[in-house]
């Protein structure tokens, strides 16, 4: 449960880390600079060419459909779209460099001059062929190949959003901290990773918790629901790492039923008010309303 006595034993415990600076990441548009910080939440809407994804509402069928739902996501608010081939869901099929390559490719080149395009993919050779085609930030969700991957971020003067985890990538079974308070393993694990990042010549990191990921012992959805709240609640204690934080915003639906399509919006509260700097989202007019009305109050 989380309570108004628990926000302020919160604040009052770790209440110091909102002291600590956080550098913001600026990256040249299509439609000018997009600043990933302490200002604005920014929103990255995704758009999924698996037809596996679990968010129905998300899938392209095809790359020009892509292009389509990115350059409507884009007009609806949302300043990055994240492009992905294969779903990681730990059920779905597995998706080879060629085809990833295949459908991701035209995508981005057609969606590049609309917006900022991310790529989600643990795979080297998709990372070259879409950085060259013209995206701007590598989501990158695998550790197998990882200074490779850094250094081809590098290379091109990309933005990494650095996910949580510590299997070669996120489809393989793994299992979250089973510790009660889990923001000093996630410490821990990014400030090496951060470090190693900034020696390959990576200066431009936003850190991923994971939230959005498969995980053995969080199967219970509501168990799942309550470790993503404590995450998003608590983003602020991520702060001494010096980078923006992006969170991945659940939809429950255990909880929301059908009305799944406004969690997003719920979940959105608790990551504002907690310190995120980028929302990946699915609902993206819906999100960008809430933040606006959190804004217009001036709640955060």
């Amino acid at each position: 449960m989380i309570t108004l006595a628990d926000l302020a034993s919160l604040q009052h415990e770790y209440g110091d880390a909102w002291r600590s600076p956080v550098t913001p990441v600026v990256l040249d548009g299509p439609q000018g600079p997009v600043t990933i910080g302490d200002g604005p939440v920014t929103l990255m809407g995704c758009v999924n060419l698996s037809r596996d994804s679990t968010y129905r509402e998300s899938v392209a069928t095809s790359p020009a459909d892509a292009v389509r739902m990115g350059r409507v996501q884009a007009a609806q608010g949302a300043s990055i779209i994240d492009l992905g081939a294969e779903s990681s869901n730990a059920k779905a099929a597995r998706v080879g460099p060629d085809a990833q390559i295949a459908t991701l490719v035209p995508a981005v080149e057609g969606l590049a001059e609309h917006a900022l395009v991310s790529v989600e993919t643990y795979e080297p050779r998709v990372v070259t062929a879409c950085l060259q085609a013209g995206a701007r930030i590598l989501n990158m969700t695998g550790r197998e190949h990882e200074e490779e991957m850094l250094t081809l971020a590098a290379e091109h003067d990309a933005a990494v959003v650095m996910c949580f985890g510590e299997v070669a990538n996120v489809r393989e079974a793994s299992d979250v901290p089973p510790q009660a308070d889990p923001m000093p393993v996630l410490l821990e694990h990014f400030a090496v990773r951060l470090e190693r990042a900034r020696a390959l010549g990576v200066d431009k990191v936003i850190i991923d918790p994971g939230m959005g990921f498969h995980y053995g012992n969080l199967l219970d959805p509501v168990g799942r629901a309550r470790h993503q709240t404590r995450v998003l609640s608590q983003t602020f204690r991520l702060r001494p790492l010096g980078v923006p934080v992006c969170n991945v915003l659940p939809h429950t639906y255990d909880l929301f039923g059908d009305e799944f399509r406004k969690a997003e919006g719920f979940y959105a509260v608790l990551a504002s008010l907690g310190g995120a700097q980028l929302l990946r989202v699915h609902e993206v007019p819906h999100l960008r309303v809430v933040l606006a009305a959190l804004s217009a109050l001036e709640v955060r």
